[in-house]
């Protein structure tokens, strides 16, 4: 099991070629055996890039969050009040952004290493990043 952040999901599905060799062969395993953790806030963080033109698709927004859930064995990770709780606790160095730390927060309660490009998850001591 992985966790996926938001631009690792997006990329998947719409621009395969802007994931890391180590990615794509992470989610291929991952679909091979127990899944990927979609965390939920990135279906607000999708919801959103779309409503500000930051990504343009072709399909109504449910179409598409359909046809992402249909493409992977996907896993919904709710915020559990330890994520929530954990997420606050995070060093400023994680990521001010709050879907960021969620997602972080949701990789290290789950123990599963976070498939992402963002430079500062990675550089993190605390996360154990896929990329």
């Amino acid at each position: 099991m992985i966790t996926l952040d938001t631009h690792v999901i997006l990329w998947d599905a719409l621009q395969p070629e802007m994931l890391s060799e180590k990615a794509r062969d992470a989610i291929g395993e991952a679909n091979q055996t127990d899944g990927l953790f979609f965390c939920s806030i990135s279906l607000w963080e999708i919801a959103m890039l779309i409503r500000k033109k930051r990504i343009e698709i072709s399909l109504p927004y449910i179409d598409f969050v359909d046809l992402l859930l249909s493409s992977n064995r996907y896993v919904f990770q709710g915020i559990t009040p330890e994520i929530a709780l954990l997420s606050t606790a995070l060093p400023d160095t994680i990521n001010s952004d709050p879907a960021d730390r969620i997602i972080s927060a949701s990789s290290l309660v789950t123990r599963t290493p976070l498939v992402t490009a963002d430079e500062n998850l990675r550089q993190s001591d605390m996360l154990q990043t896929i990329w």
